[in-house]
């Protein structure tokens, strides 16, 4: 998920694509019924951008929805696979980007295809982990942890709040502890920022861990 505001996705499997398929479904090609689409990168990924080295070799996308955040890893010189549960959304983002090199495909962070697994230099976690309800969020993280390959890195740009600050959601903005997942895995924090970002001037955390060679 992208963008501010909107509805959870469910925790069972089936009741999640279900969700998902329906809302890209309703929304035809009308972008503003997407409460997460924001038809521009995510200023945090930008961001990141701006300190990162020289982008090279594979990137992929955790939850894509319309691609944006996709094509601006590619314009950086990535080569990015970018994934989303649901097809409709896939289909849409093929739609919007017909001559993109990207590879767009439909799979579930649950599920990931095997070949996957420790297979990018770099994984954009963009607000995936926000809109996750607390009793699956840490599977989540691990999911996202297992896509980085040696030495690769993760970038997590979520809504942030203090421990002691209510978390009425979703979205769910997030403690800094909670990113603690990766540290557990034994990922490094080479990066870390906590500023106001995008139009409402949230509060947001942009992170990077490196996963050890």
């Amino acid at each position: 998920m992208q963008e501010e505001g909107g509805e959870t996705e469910p925790t069972d499997p089936d009741e999640r694509l279900a969700w998902f398929e329906a809302l890209y479904r309703e929304a035809g090609s009308d972008a503003a019924k997407v409460p997460w689409a924001r038809l521009a990168p995510h200023p945090g990924l930008e961001h990141w951008s701006q300190k990162a080295g020289p982008a090279s070799g594979r990137a992929i996308d955790v939850g894509c929805g319309l691609g944006d955040n996709a094509e601006f890893l590619a314009k950086l010189g990535y080569s990015v696979t970018a994934f989303d549960l649901s097809e409709s959304a896939i289909a849409w983002a093929k739609r919007r980007f017909p001559e993109s090199p990207v590879a767009y495909t439909a799979a579930d962070l649950f599920d990931l295809p095997k070949d996957w697994i420790g297979g990018f230099d770099l994984v954009s976690e963009v607000y995936t982990l926000q809109a996750l309800p607390a009793e699956i969020r840490q599977d989540a993280l691990r999911a996202i942890a297992s896509l980085a390959a040696p030495g690769g890195a993760v970038v997590v740009v979520c809504m942030a709040r203090n421990a002691d600050e209510a978390a009425d959601g979703p979205p769910w903005p997030l403690v800094r502890e909670e990113l603690g997942g990766f540290a557990d895995l034994g990922f490094a924090e080479e990066a870390f920022s906590d500023l106001p970002l995008g139009e409402s001037g949230h509060r947001h955390f942009v992170v990077v861990y490196r996963r050890p060679l």
